[in-house]
């Protein structure tokens, strides 16, 4: 807490710099951040103890609980907006957790303060992710990426990048930045103010899909923004472990990516949409050309099926084929280890291939069939570990889009609220399909839990619900 007071500087110092309003709310929780953190530190300075998978699991789940919650404290004691506790929890939960759902409207008249934290939030939340994902989730055992070591032949497998954690996530940040530094330099070069290029590098980068303007990435009209940010959205939906392995081992080696199962994996998933995008708007007649018809389909497939949900066009306007086969690409999502949510492309491809195994057993009852990826047999603990997370997801998605519909939710709305919600996606169908300013308290705070359950992968926080973990 202590340490994350420090991220309500940078939004003051804005304030100060653009003199619109907002930087007393900052100074403010700042100072109530770190008095916090130091009051619950001051007393267990002396306790030096090693920390035991079980509190492991509890010190992930408390990172974004409490940060989470501190984070909201901005939006509370900001007068432009101004948020209700639920609101204020709902926002800044969205953008920790990189979910991009929003209850502010009127992006355009918001003190720059805001906007800027906003995205900062983002950026701060993608970076856990990645450190999560890479670095910590392994030790505890229930990593993605300990799913993706053994799972993928190559220079990533069993590599850990580097042999300490601290190594580890410090290689990490410099990946990160040095991509998000890039970003802004296109965006900036495509044609965005300095203010805007920085704020969409945060959240393009971060896969959060927040914007500075209510009309999203619409606002700026442009063919060449469109292209930088497809660009990087990819990048950033790609296992953090390649660009590691890529760029920082003797030199540049491309042909890392390419050997890689879930990288060609994910750009064929991307091809397959855009082509289906494209071909049904193209027919539609929506657009007046085939260029921008292109534009359009690229952009939204990237984006919605990566779970950014930036925007260039109102996608839930057109035929409704397009917006639920997108809003079911969400549930991809991007590559193990990256800041994308969703259940993960790696999973769906052992999905598929275990399927298309059974059908083999069926046809030839004493056969003897093996999942192989990249030339590799991976054992059968591997394959139900996948169908333990995914039943474990549905279970989610339903209970989740059940309760919203008790609530009184209508039926699309729930079903999409929930989809993007759980697969940290942002923009939804029905009510939620331009924000989720409409929709009830109760609504909110179920939708809250669903950011976690995605963000941190389910298994993490739904362990904390079993007996077994509060046994000595």
């Amino acid at each position: 807490m202590g340490l994350f007071s420090l991220s309500l500087l940078p939004p003051a110092l804005v304030a100060v710099i653009y003199k619109d309003g907002g930087g007393t709310a900052f100074i403010q929780a700042f100072s109530l951040s770190l008095i916090m953190g130091f009051l619950l530190w001051y007393p267990n300075r002396h306790h030096k103890k090693d920390l035991r998978t079980r509190e492991g699991f509890m010190l992930v789940v408390l990172f974004w609980g409490v940060l989470g919650s501190i984070g909201a404290v901005p939006f509370i004691f900001s007068n432009q907006p101004d948020l209700s506790i639920t609101d204020s929890v709902f926002e800044s939960f969205s953008a920790l957790t990189t979910t991009g759902a929003t209850v502010l409207v009127g992006l355009d008249s918001l003190p720059k303060a805001i906007l800027f934290y906003r995205h900062l939030l983002q950026w701060l939340g993608g970076m856990g992710i990645i450190v999560l994902a890479v670095a910590i989730l392994p030790v505890l055992g229930i990593g993605g990426m300990q799913l993706y070591r053994a799972e993928i032949p190559g220079p990533v497998k069993d590599s850990k990048m580097t042999p300490r954690i601290a190594e580890t996530a410090k290689a990490l940040w410099y990946i990160y930045l040095a991509l998000t530094l890039a970003c802004a330099f296109a965006y900036w070069v495509a044609g965005m103010d300095v203010f805007d290029a920085i704020c969409h590098s945060f959240s393009t980068i971060a896969i959060g899909g927040f914007s500075t303007h209510d009309a999203s990435m619409g606002y700026f009209n442009s063919t060449a923004i469109n292209m930088v940010c497809v660009v990087f959205l990819l990048i950033a939906a790609l296992n953090f472990s390649l660009h590691f392995a890529a760029f920082t081992r003797r030199g540049i080696n491309l042909r890392v990516y390419f050997r890689d199962a879930e990288f060609k994996a994910l750009i064929l998933i991307q091809l397959v949409l855009t082509l289906i995008c494209f071909i049904t708007l193209y027919h539609s007649g929506i657009y007046d050309s085939a260029e921008e018809t292109f534009d359009f389909a690229l952009f939204q497939a990237v984006s919605i099926s990566t779970t950014a949900g930036f925007g260039t066009e109102s996608f839930h306007m057109w035929p409704l084929f397009l917006p639920m086969l997108l809003i079911f690409s969400s549930f991809i999502g991007g590559c193990g280890g990256s800041t994308a949510g969703g259940i993960k492309v790696i999973r769906m491809v052992l999905l598929l291939l275990q399927g298309s195994r059974e059908l083999k057993r069926l046809i030839h009852p004493r056969g003897m069939f093996s999942i192989r990826i990249g030339g590799k047999v991976l054992p059968d603990r591997v394959i139900d570990a996948v169908w333990g997370f995914f039943s474990a997801y549905a279970l989610v998605f339903v209970i989740c889009m059940l309760i919203l519909m008790a609530l009184g939710m209508d039926d699309i709305t729930a079903f999409s609220a929930t989809a993007a919600c759980l697969n940290n996606l942002g923009p939804g169908l029905g009510e939620v399909a331009s924000n989720y300013a409409s929709i009830g308290n109760g609504e909110k705070w179920v939708l809250v839990v669903a950011m976690i359950f995605g963000r941190l992968e389910v298994f993490t926080l739904l362990v904390l619900f079993t007996p077994t973990f509060w046994k000595n």
